[in-house]
């Protein structure tokens, strides 16, 4: 008999253990996003966590609450999350606020720009090259509906664009010490170096995948749309799945030469609990 209770509660403890992870790990959540045109319904993926868990927890916090849609360009996206645009003036610049902190990207190959997609804003490569997200502030995707013949074009322009990226990061590293081989009039150790850090550049350039759109994301590009070339760039962490009729009229307000709406766009935000 005793050694059938201590059984049960053995079992009983590791059920309850096994509950408590399971409660206390967030998994498929959703947030509301409402506006003067309507609510939009976004799922944060799991697959991205540092971002879903802080994204929660500001709305938990009602960071958002009041906050505008800052920066709105049709075809493109919608951006919000600049904790200065809350009770900002007309026709001040915004964009440049955060809660003081940045996240590590969480850059996934399988989440990518089609229209709905969650994605967190951040500073550009030459300040950022880690690419770390914002703290808050984060953009929608609106996009547009692309051809084949569009995206194989895109594909070039983007393996172009990181070659040249490559080239320029090289030499960067060496340019104090072309700028003194130049200052000396030492043209032919100028030369041979600059030749020794093109072939350095070619061969990381040539060890790079190409960047190529695959089978299933040219299929959504070419039938709802997107935005292709933020792919590996920009933390996507979740999606629309209810509101796109609302992401449109957001995406299509007048804006100034800032891209911020004339009229003010504010948002709410709730956890769907």
């Amino acid at each position: 008999m005793n050694k059938l209770i201590g059984t049960i509660l053995l079992l009983a403890l590791f059920f309850n253990l096994s509950c408590g992870n399971t409660e206390t790990k967030e998994t498929d959540v959703q947030v509301k996003i409402e506006t003067e045109f309507g609510d939009i319904i976004l799922k944060l993926y799991d697959e991205t966590p540092q971002h879903r868990d802080n994204f929660l927890k500001l709305a938990r916090e009602g960071f958002y609450n009041g906050l505008l849609f800052h920066r709105v360009i049709k075809n493109f996206m919608v951006q919000g999350g600049d904790p200065a645009s809350k009770n900002a003036q007309p026709g001040q610049r915004l964009g440049g606020g955060d809660p003081g902190y940045t996240l590590p990207a969480e850059i996934n190959p399988a989440l990518f720009h089609k229209k709905g997609a969650l994605a967190a804003a951040r500073q550009g490569d030459q300040q950022n090259p880690e690419k770390r997200s914002s703290g808050s502030q984060f953009y929608i995707v609106q996009g547009t509906v692309f051809t084949n013949g569009a995206l194989d074009s895109l594909e070039m322009q983007l393996n172009a664009r990181r070659a040249q990226d490559v080239h320029r990061k090289y030499f960067v590293q060496h340019q104090q010490e072309l700028n003194q081989l130049r200052q000396a009039g030492d043209q032919d150790k100028f030369a041979v170096r600059v030749a020794e850090i093109r072939e350095a550049a070619e061969k990381e350039i040539a060890a790079l995948p190409p960047f190529k759109i695959d089978e299933a994301k040219r299929n959504i590009y070419t039938s709802i749309g997107g935005y292709p070339s933020l792919d590996m760039n920009y933390t996507v962490f979740g999606e629309v799945v209810e509101g796109l009729d609302v992401l449109d009229k957001l995406a299509t307000t007048e804006t100034d030469q800032f891209d911020r709406p004339k009229t003010d766009l504010k948002m709410k935000v709730k956890v769907i609990e």
